[in-house]
């Protein structure tokens, strides 16, 4: 039946509407989407969804029960799938691992156009590539930590003659000890040993 779904499409087209806080209401979503040939009792809503997670909205819930394979999901704008890119991409990837096509209004993305199934595929390889650096995220932060913590450990680091001769100058022209201390990248202790093995630092 052609008015279930757009053209080139081989399955049924289901529409979605989100209205979010300050952001197009449902009516004017829903008349754009039979206006392109979506019955209306196969389009799907959400309202002021910008609360609940994205797994939490019964609209797209619905969609994806009831969607197979080869229908595809329209909307009057990629914005309608999430509040954040992150969310955009999310959508788009479960599209393509369902087969469910996806076409936006808007930009005029199309999954049954070259132009448009590229991009989708875009947004749905974005979507698994930030899910991985989520998962790497925590094990390469904890490494970092324990690297940073462990340049720390061992014999503090001492001066050369150079640098305790400049560590006298600085600290006989009156510099306090802490500043000489970060001047020459060493700890207020190990230059207060320096110094003090010459003569008192005061």
């Amino acid at each position: 039946m052609t008015s279930d779904a757009p053209p080139g499409s081989t399955g049924m087209a289901l529409g979605y509407a989100r209205e979010g806080v300050g952001t197009d209401t449902l009516a004017p979503q829903i008349d754009s989407l039979t206006e392109v040939g979506v019955a209306p009792n196969r389009i799907y809503t959400d309202v002021f969804d910008d609360g609940p997670p994205p797994d939490q909205r019964p609209g797209m819930t619905a969609l994806l029960d009831y969607a197979r394979p080869g229908d595809t999901a329209v909307v009057t704008g990629i914005d309608r799938l999430g509040r954040t890119v992150d969310e955009v991409m999310a959508a788009a990837r479960e599209f393509a691992d369902r087969r469910i096509g996806l076409r936006s209004l808007r930009e005029g993305i199309d999954t049954d156009d070259p132009g448009g199934a590229m991009i989708v595929a875009v947004l749905a390889s974005l979507g698994e590539l930030d899910d991985e650096r989520r998962r790497r995220r925590r094990p390469r932060h904890s490494g970092s930590r324990v690297r940073s913590a462990s340049s720390h450990i061992g014999r503090p680091r001492a001066l050369d003659p150079e640098q305790i001769e400049q560590a006298r100058r600085m600290r006989a022209a009156g510099d306090p000890v802490p500043a000489i201390a970060r001047a020459l990248g060493v700890s207020r202790a190990t230059l207060y040993r320096t110094l003090a093995e010459g003569r008192s630092v005061g």
